[in-house]
């Protein structure tokens, strides 16, 4: 029989070791050329057939880890100066790229932005923002091999007053708190935070929503985004008084791929603008109508421009007052769609894709008159 020496035992150990240690490392190699992947997700039972109680577990243990803290930080400018500022909200993993949804309020200005996914921070960039819909994608790199947990995106189409829903998010800082509630009330009007038109199907929900909350998913029972928690009903007190908000998911549908692709949503711009026709303008300037838009300025080089549509020529007194001198022409519908305002004129089109062209029912000089207008880009500064 032959046996081994001390001294062989001792090699043949050293060899076994650094030959585990070279296949580890080939293995960790390999896996950090995959990337982050995402973390399977934790089973979420019918809820036709689990307690409430057990849904809320399973939905929280399943979907709070995709689901982060933003901090972001920038500069405010005050009586006395500049000074820094910072600011906090939710946002939810949407993919396995390390991209997050969240509302554009919670990022706007902000200079710089840092992500807390469960125990650990990492530093953001801005990819997207949608300041109509108030809503942004900000994308976090995570080191290799760190697994994210997406959180799926459901439906808003089809929700009922009465549905079960739960938010998830950070409010006043304290990491992934849930709370549950039901759908109030659908298609509320919600005016956006940078105030540039009013967002239309806004969901009403009790679901507690507080400072910290923006941004943050609002989940029907199956765990799936039915909406971003956006806005509460303001109180003296600061906090939620049982009446939050949330932009319907169909709406970042729509817009996600946009937002990752070019950094702004492609929306239609007629190349107008004008100012409410009232009856005081229209029986000075003898207009045969109650209500219209006055045109007031048309872009050079757009539809508007091209199809002839005249503005008012405006005279602006030295002391800043404006005031109409000869009237142009008056929009009253677009594709149909009646307009008295400016954000009647903006939801008129919006649905529709630059490049496609509507009729715009104007008067002009007494008589009703319908053109044809190319819709083009809305351009940088308009969004």
């Amino acid at each position: 029989m032959y046996r081994l020496t001390a001294k062989q035992l001792i090699a043949f150990a050293l060899f076994s070791a650094l030959t585990a240690g070279a296949l580890v490392a080939c293995a960790q190699r390999l896996l950090d050329r995959r990337g982050p992947a995402a973390v399977e997700p934790v089973a979420i039972a019918d809820p036709s057939v689990a307690s409430d109680e057990q849904n809320n577990i399973e939905i929280y243990k399943a979907v709070s880890p995709g689901v982060v803290n933003i901090t972001s930080r920038g500069y405010q400018e005050g009586f006395w100066g500049v000074y820094p500022s910072e600011g906090s909200g939710s946002g939810s993993i949407i993919d396995e790229d390390g991209d997050i949804l969240t509302n554009y309020h919670v990022i706007q200005g902000a200079t710089q932005l840092e992500v807390q996914i469960e125990g650990d921070k990492y530093p953001a960039k801005l990819i997207g923002t949608d300041r109509d819909d108030d809503l942004a994608v900000i994308r976090v790199d995570v080191p290799r091999g760190h697994r994210l947990t997406v959180v799926k995106r459901g439906t808003s189409s089809g929700l009922q007053v009465g549905q079960k829903v739960l938010a998830i998010g950070n409010p006043f800082g304290l990491q992934r708190t849930l709370t549950t509630g039901v759908i109030s009330g659908l298609e509320r009007p919600l005016r956006d935070q940078a105030a540039r038109r009013t967002i239309s199907g806004a969901i009403q929900t009790d679901a507690s929503i507080n400072p910290g909350n923006s941004g943050g998913p609002l989940l029907n029972s199956k765990g799936e985004i039915i909406g971003i928690n956006t806005a509460i009903q303001a109180n003296a007190g600061g906090g939620s008084i049982g009446i939050g908000f949330a932009v319907p998911i169909d709406i970042a549908n729509k817009i996600i791929p946009d937002l990752i692709s070019k950094g702004y949503v492609a929306r239609p711009f007629l190349g107008a603008s004008g100012a409410p026709l009232n009856r005081r303008i229209a029986r000075y300037f003898s207009v045969p109508a109650e209500e219209g838009i006055v045109v007031t300025e048309v872009y050079r080089g757009t539809g508007a421009a091209a199809a002839g549509i005249r503005p008012a020529i405006i005279r602006e007194s030295i002391w800043g007052n404006a005031s109409i001198q000869q009237i142009g022409d008056v929009i009253l519908s677009v594709d149909g769609k009646k307009v008295t305002s400016g954000e009647d004129l903006q939801n008129a089109v919006m649905d529709k894709k630059p490049g496609q062209t509507v009729e715009v029912e104007i008067l002009r000089n007494g008589q009703r008159t319908t053109v044809g207008v190319r819709l083009g880009e809305r351009p940088m500064e308009e969004r």
